[in-house]
C-alpha cells in the first residue's frame, strides 16, 4: 500500500505543477502582442496541457485504488472522503477548464484579462490547500 499511496503523492504534485503553472503562461498570453512571442507561449501552453493530462491519469488511477482497493476512506466516519471526492472532480473540471482556455488562446478568441487569469490562477491553489487537510486530518 506504500508504493500506491507514494506513486499517487508523486503524480498529485506532479499533476499540480502543471495546474499552477498553465494558468501562469496564460496570464502572459493575455498580455502579449508580438506574435513571435505569443506562439511560443502557446506552443508551451499546448505542451504542458498535454503533459498535465497525462499526469493526471495516474494520480487519479492510484487515488481510487486506495480508496477501493485498500479501503483508505470507506465506512463510518470518513466523510472528509466524500468532500475530498467532490473537490477532486473540481480539479478535474479545472484542469479541462485550462484546455478550453488554451483552445481559445489558439483561436485568438480569448476575451478575458491578465488580471482574471492571476485569479483564476489561484483556484488550484485553493482546491489543493483543502484537499491536503482533508486527507490529512479527516475533520469529519
Amino acid at each position: 500500500m506504500l508504493w500506491i499511496k507514494s506513486l499517487h503523492i508523486v503524480f498529485v504534485v506532479s499533476w499540480f505543477a502543471g495546474l499552477f503553472y498553465l494558468p501562469r503562461i496564460m496570464v502572459n498570453l493575455a498580455q502579449e502582442t508580438e506574435a513571435v512571442a505569443t506562439q511560443r507561449l502557446l506552443l508551451m501552453a499546448r505542451k504542458l496541457y498535454r503533459f498535465t493530462t497525462l499526469l493526471q491519469f495516474p494520480a487519479v488511477l492510484f487515488g481510487f485504488w486506495l480508496w477501493l482497493g485498500y479501503g483508505i476512506g470507506k465506512g463510518p466516519g470518513n466523510g472528509w472522503m466524500h468532500a475530498k471526492l467532490f473537490l477532486v472532480i473540481l480539479v478535474i473540471g479545472y484542469h479541462h477548464a485550462c484546455g478550453s482556455l488554451v483552445k481559445k488562446f489558439e483561436n485568438a478568441i480569448n476575451t478575458r484579462s491578465h488580471i482574471w487569469f492571476r485569479w483564476f490562477n489561484e483556484v488550484p491553489v485553493i482546491l489543493l490547500l483543502a484537499i491536503v487537510i482533508l486527507a490529512v486530518v479527516n475533520p469529519f
